[in-house]
């Protein structure tokens, strides 16, 4: 009978554990896809992006596998359980990563939230790069350029799109063009007291 009761309480802790392991995953699978979001040049341009979303659960995913890889028949010792966990990480990964390649479910809004954080981060590191070579520095300061007038328009894209809906035919986009952002500066970026290299 003892040893009955010391069964239910091992098996008791066991799945306490798998629960702390599933907590883990979720709790590190969030902090991942925020800290996606560190290397934008303004913290304005952190849009939700699906395209962060898929990365985030294929990273988490990657993790659940590995961690429990590691910790098999020690600390995890149900098979079962752990084969589950495997399948489920392996069916999240695979389906994160070809809705990635596919796109098939990135539409207007989605496409826009997605590119203005991509378009920030090259703003970052053509704000920010310590370069030497004139030609590079030319290179940079146009993409900068670039990416900063795009984002205005994605932007203002946005609010259209949500406040009119899609302009689906050549009559409603000649009614509904995009303003001409160019000269938008860039700003100061988010990270404080950034240095920033002169040129």
């Amino acid at each position: 009978m003892a040893d009955a009761a010391s069964e239910q309480g091992t098996g008791h802790d066991d799945m306490a554990m798998y629960g702390r392991f599933a907590g883990m995953i979720t709790t590190s699978t969030l902090v991942m896809f925020g800290l996606t979001y560190t290397n934008v040049f303004d913290l304005g341009h952190s849009h939700v992006s699906e395209e962060r979303v898929y990365m985030a659960l294929l990273m988490g995913s990657a993790m659940a596998i590995i961690m429990l890889g590691f910790m098999w028949g020690t600390m995890y010792r149900r098979v079962r359980v752990n084969v589950a966990i495997v399948a489920g990480a392996l069916v999240v990964g695979s389906g994160a990563l070809a809705l990635s390649q596919s796109q098939v479910l990135v539409e207007d809004g989605a496409y826009l939230r997605g590119m203005i954080p991509h378009h920030s981060i090259a703003i970052l590191t053509s704000e920010r790069a310590g370069l030497e070579d004139l030609r590079v520095q030319e290179l940079a300061a146009g993409i900068s350029a670039t990416q900063v007038e795009e984002i205005a328009e994605m932007e203002w894209l946005l609010d259209d799109i949500a406040e009119n809906g899609p302009a689906t035919s050549e009559a409603e986009a000649e009614q509904r063009p995009v303003p001409d952002f160019a000269g938008t500066p860039a700003g100061s970026g988010w990270w404080p007291g950034a240095w920033v290299p002169d040129r």
